[in-house]
C-alpha cells in the first residue's frame, strides 16, 4: 500500500504541461507588454496643458493613438512639483523614462490643444508616433481558437472513453474489455460459508471451483471442465452473491462485468470487448469470467431483419457464441453468468458445450430462510425474545434480499422508537412494512367507509377460518396502509403442487370481502378490485393453463418458452373462446354463491368480529378463536 501511495504521489501529470504553457504565455504577455515603464507617474490631460503652458515639457510620444508619455526638460525637473518623477538625470533624454503618461480620448482634439498652446506660448515640443505591438499576446489570442477547439475534441474524447480499458481510457481503447479484475486477496471477502442456503446451487458451483483447484481429479477419468454455468432465479435470491463467493473461494483470475458493459453507442465495439475480454482470461488462465444480467446481449436473435441494419446487439452475441464454442475454442476458461430472465436467451447460447449446466437458484424455502435470517441478524442488536423458527415462518415467499430487508427495516423502527434492542414486534412490523406500505394513520376516511372495510375484512377472515385449503389467518387491521384502506395477513402453506379444491378455497376467501359487503349492507363496492384481479387471474389459470376445467379438457395453452410461435392469433377457435370465458366466470360466481352462504350462515359471528375489529383496529388469530372456536382442521405450518 505504502508503494502504491509513493507512486500516486510521484506520478507525473500530465495537466502540468498545460498548466506551465498557459503561464508562460501569460508572463511573457505581460513583460513584453510592460515597456519598462512601470514607474512613470500618472496624470491627466489638464494638468499636461498646465505643464505646457509653463514651457516644462520637452518632449512626448504618442503610444497607439491612445496613451501620452511626458518628456520633462532638465529645469523642470529641478522644480519640487516635478522632483518626485525624476529617476536619473545622467542619462541623455533618448534613454531616459517618462516622466509622466496618461490616456486621452479623442486625438484630433488633443493635437488641436496642445496646438494652440504652444502658438500662444511659443513653444516647439517634439512629438512623434509609436505604435507597440505585443507579438506574444497576438500569437496567443491568434492561437487560443484552435486551442479552444482541441481541448473540447479531447475533453469529449476522454468523457467517451474514460471507463474503456486500457491506461488513460483513450479512444483506442474503446474496444478493449470493461472487466475488473478480482483479486482473491485483497479484493473479496465473501466465501461459500457467507452464503446461507442454496444447498443444490452451492453444491454445483462449488464442484466448478475444485476443477479448477484439482482438475487431475476429475481428468484422470477423461473428464472435461465445463465450458459455463448459468444461474437462473427470480431477483433478489443470491444470485452474484453466489458469483461473490465463487471469486473469494477460487485461487485463479476473476473477471466480472455485466451484461451492460458490451453495449456502446459505435458500432463493432461489443464483439470487439468480447474478444479482448477472452483474451485477457485466456492469457490468464486458468480464469473464470461472471457476466451479470447476461439478457441484455444473450436475448433471442431475430428471424428477421425488419430494420436492415447492422444488429450490434447480435454481433455481440455472436461474438459470445463464438468465443465460448467455435473453432479457437479455449479449455481453461469458465464462464458463469446471471438472469432473471432465461425464457428470452438464445437457443444457441443455452446449449450443451456452451452454458453446459443452469443452475436454478429458487426462492428459499422454511429452513433455508431461516439460514439467512441467521447470517443477517448477526450485526443486529436483537431482543432475547426475538425467534429465528418464527420469522422463517412469518416469511413465506420472501427472497434473500427481502429478508435482508426485513433485518435492516426492524432495526430502523427499533431506533425510531428509541429502543435498545430490536424486539420481535419491530420484525413483524418490517414485515407488514414491506408487503403491505406504510401505515396512513392520518388518511382521512369517513365512518361509512370504515364500516365498510371492517365488514370486507371480517369477511376474508371468517371464510378463511371456516375453509380446509384456505391459508391460515395471522392478523386483520382496518389501519390504511400503502394503497389499501385494510389488509388481512395470511400464512400460506409452502406447496409444490395444488390441487383444484385448495384453489377453489382460496378464491372463495378472495371473495368473501365482497359477500360480507352484500350479506351485511345488500350492497357492494369498488373496495374488491384487487380480490377481483386475483381470483380471475387464477379462474382463468385453471381453464387455460393447468387444464382443470372438465368443459375444456387437459388442454393448455401456456408457452413455457416463450417463443410467441402462434404470432399474432389466438392458439384456439372464436368457439373456445366462448368457452373459457363462460368457464371462468361460472367458477368466480359458484365460488361467491359459496362465500355468501358460509356467511349468511355465520352472520351474527361475522359482526360480532367486524365490531371487535372498529374497535381494536387490528386483531389476531386468537380474537377468531374466541368467537369462532378452534378449526376443525389443523395443519402442520
Amino acid at each position: 500500500m505504502k508503494n502504491k501511495k509513493l507512486q500516486n504521489k510521484n506520478s507525473f501529470n500530465q495537466y502540468w504541461i498545460y498548466g506551465g504553457i498557459i503561464f508562460l504565455f501569460l508572463l511573457l504577455n505581460i513583460y513584453s507588454g510592460s515597456s519598462g515603464y512601470q514607474d512613470s507617474i500618472s496624470t491627466t490631460p489638464s494638468k499636461f496643458l498646465e505643464f505646457v503652458k509653463d514651457g516644462d515639457v520637452e518632449k512626448i510620444e504618442i503610444i497607439n493613438k491612445r496613451e501620452v508619455r511626458v518628456y520633462l526638460t532638465r529645469d523642470a525637473e529641478l522644480k519640487d512639483i516635478h522632483r518626485n518623477t525624476v529617476k536619473t538625470t545622467l542619462l541623455p533624454i533618448s534613454n531616459r523614462n517618462p516622466n509622466y503618461k496618461f490616456e486621452f480620448g479623442d486625438l484630433q482634439n488633443f493635437e488641436n490643444n496642445l496646438a494652440i498652446i504652444s502658438r500662444e506660448n511659443n513653444l516647439s515640443i517634439e512629438t512623434n508616433y509609436v505604435t507597440e505591438q505585443n507579438v506574444w499576446g497576438d500569437i496567443l489570442i491568434s492561437m487560443l481558437p484552435f486551442i479552444v477547439i482541441i481541448a473540447i475534441w479531447i475533453f469529449i474524447m476522454r468523457r467517451m472513453s474514460s471507463s474503456a480499458g486500457g491506461a488513460g481510457g483513450q479512444i483506442f481503447n474503446i474496444g478493449k474489455s470493461k472487466a475488473k479484475l478480482f483479486d482473491a486477496k485483497a479484493d473479496i471477502k465473501i466465501t461459500f460459508k457467507d452464503v446461507a442456503g442454496l444447498e443444490g446451487a452451492k453444491e454445483e458451483i462449488q464442484e466448478i471451483v475444485d476443477f479448477l483447484k484439482n482438475p487431475k481429479k476429475y481428468t484422470s477419468l477423461g473428464g472435461k471442465i465445463p465450458k459455463g454455468a448459468l444461474l437462473i432465479g427470480a431477483p433478489g435470491t443470491g444470485k452474484t452473491l453466489l458469483a461473490k463467493a465463487v471469486a473469494g473461494e477460487a485461487k485463479v483470475p476473476f473477471y466480472s462485468l455485466s451484461g451492460s458493459d458490451f453495449v456502446e453507442m459505435f458500432v463493432g465495439v461489443g464483439a470487439s470487448r468480447v474478444r479482448d475480454l477472452f483474451k485477457q482470461a485466456k492469457e490468464t488462465s486458468p480464469s473464470i469470467i461472471f457476466i451479470d444480467e447476461i439478457d441484455a446481449i444473450g436475448r433471442a436473435r431475430g428471424k428477421s431483419n425488419f430494420t436492415g441494419s447492422n444488429d450490434e446487439r447480435e454481433n455481440t452475441l455472436n461474438q459470445l457464441l463464438t468465443e465460448m464454442d467455435g473453432f479457437g475454442t479455449n479449455t481453461n476458461v469458465i464462464v458463469i453468468a446471471a438472469t432473471n430472465r432465461a425464457d428470452v436467451l438464445d437457443k444457441a447460447l443455452m446449449r450443451a458445450g456452451r452454458f453446459d449446466r443452469q443452475i436454478y437458484v429458487d426462492l428459499p424455502d422454511i429452513r433455508e430462510r431461516k439460514e439467512i435470517f441467521e447470517v443477517h441478524l448477526k450485526p443486529i442488536k436483537k431482543a432475547a425474545s426475538v425467534d429465528v423458527d418464527f420469522l422463517s415462518k412469518q416469511t413465506p415467499g420472501f427472497s434473500g434480499a427481502d429478508i435482508a430487508n426485513v433485518c435492516n427495516e426492524a432495526a430502523l423502527i427499533a431506533a425510531r422508537k428509541n429502543k435498545k434492542s430490536v424486539g420481535k414486534q419491530d420484525f413483524l412490523d418490517a414485515v407488514d412494512r414491506i408487503v403491505g406500505g406504510l401505515e396512513k394513520k392520518n388518511k382521512i376516511i369517513t365512518e361509512d367507509e370504515k364500516k365498510a372495510v371492517a365488514y370486507h375484512e371480517a369477511g376474508h377472515a371468517t371464510v378463511s377460518w371456516m375453509l380446509e385449503h384456505a391459508s391460515p389467518l395471522v392478523k386483520v387491521t382496518i389501519v390504511p396502509r400503502g394503497k389499501s384502506l385494510g389488509a388481512a395477513w395470511y400464512l400460506p402453506e409452502e406447496r409444490l403442487i395444488v390441487r383444484p379444491e385448495q384453489m377453489l378455497d382460496e378464491m372463495c376467501s378472495l371473495l368473501a370481502g365482497r359477500a360480507a359487503e352484500k350479506v351485511i349492507f345488500n350492497k357492494i363496492s369498488t373496495g374488491a378490485l384487487s380480490d377481483l384481479e386475483k381470483v380471475t387471474k387464477q379462474a382463468r389459470a385453471m381453464v387455460t393453463i393447468y387444464g382443470l376445467n372438465d368443459k375444456v379438457g387437459n388442454l393448455t395453452y401456456y408457452d413455457s418458452s416463450n417463443g410467441n410461435e402462434y404470432g399474432f392469433t389466438k392458439p384456439y377457435s372464436e368457439q373456445t373462446a366462448e368457452t373459457i370465458d363462460k368457464e371462468i366466470s361460472l367458477i368466480i360466481e359458484s365460488q361467491y354463491k359459496r362465500a355468501l352462504k358460509i356467511l349468511q350462515k355465520n352472520k351474527e359471528k361475522l359482526i360480532k368480529l367486524a365490531e371487535l375489529l372498529l374497535k381494536k383496529e387490528v386483531i389476531f388469530k386468537k380474537n377468531l378463536e374466541e368467537i369462532f372456536g378452534e378449526r376443525s382442521f389443523k395443519k402442520k405450518y
